[in-house]
């Protein structure tokens, strides 16, 4: 067990609760938790020390929407390059993101799992994963990228470059949604994406369709419900997001991830215990 100790000393520490700045204080953290906090030079300390003088100590910060393998390359990139490549820039961006004070992150689609794992064991340096897994999409939807020559897509059909890797779950109709849903449960999914409607990076859909049905998506959230957990969706427009709503509506296991919120979906989304963080 690593027993090592540091103090970080003389430094002025954030306190999220009470919104304040109190200092100049010691914080000592044993075995990467914080110890104890005391005011500057109270209590005598041997081992490592960083001087935080004139600096502030915040908590680290919590990203609710990240994508471990997309952060640092455009998609289409990712799409084209040798996986190496594409997994040797992630590395160096989980390492940027913890370096800056980002200690948490719910990656919200991609094949993350060997990241997360790799971060756990202490082989890269990185934030704290909470992984989605592949994101789940129907046939032409934000999370099919399928080459033009890719088809068909059939049920027992050969997979897609981007579902051989796990950066999707293309899925047609109740049954492969619940089946999409559980493999990536399978895999470590602490959470769910869907795509819910369309996007700006996606080759074949328009940024105002909708996609999958109340019922396709419902069967994600029975999914998640057994598993304990939930379903975040990718949700633009005022029908995709009241369709992804619906489909959760008391079990508060649909958030939507869009980049807005319409008004007039706002108060139907937060009685029937969606949020919309990011």
């Amino acid at each position: 067990m690593d027993t090592h100790e540091l103090r970080i000393s003389n430094v002025d520490v954030f306190d999220s609760v009470d919104g304040r700045i109190t200092g100049p204080m010691d914080v000592t953290i044993r075995e990467g938790v914080i110890a104890a906090v005391a005011p500057a030079g109270s209590t005598e300390f041997s081992g490592s020390k960083i001087d935080g003088t004139a600096k502030t100590l915040i908590p680290g910060l919590i990203d609710a929407h990240w994508h471990a393998m997309f952060a640092t390359i455009p998609a289409a990139v990712a799409q084209l390059s040798e996986l190496g490549y594409v997994y040797a820039r992630a590395i160096t961006g989980a390492r940027e993101t913890l370096l800056r004070g980002f200690t948490t992150v719910r990656d919200l689609g991609g094949p993350v799992f060997g990241i997360k794992q790799a971060i756990d064991e202490g082989v890269i340096v990185g934030p704290r994963i909470y992984p989605s897994g592949g994101f789940i999409s129907q046939t032409g939807g934000h999370g099919d990228f399928r080459l033009p020559h890719e088809v068909p897509r059939g049920i027992c059909g050969h997979l897609s470059y981007t579902e051989i890797i796990g950066a999707a779950v293309i899925a047609d109709g109740e049954a492969e949604v619940l089946r999409g849903a559980r493999e990536m449960l399978r895999r470590g999914a602490s959470q769910l994406k869907l795509m819910a409607g369309g996007g700006i990076t996606s080759t074949y859909d328009p940024v105002d369709v909708a996609q999958f049905t109340e019922a396709e998506i419902r069967a994600a959230v029975a999914a998640a419900e057994n598993w304990g957990t939930y379903v975040t969706v990718h949700a633009y427009t005022p029908r995709a997001i009241r369709t992804a709503v619906a489909a959760g509506s008391g079990a508060s296991s649909t958030a939507t991830s869009s980049m807005r919120t319409p008004p007039r979906c706002s108060p139907k989304t937060t009685s029937g215990g969606a949020c919309s963080p990011s």
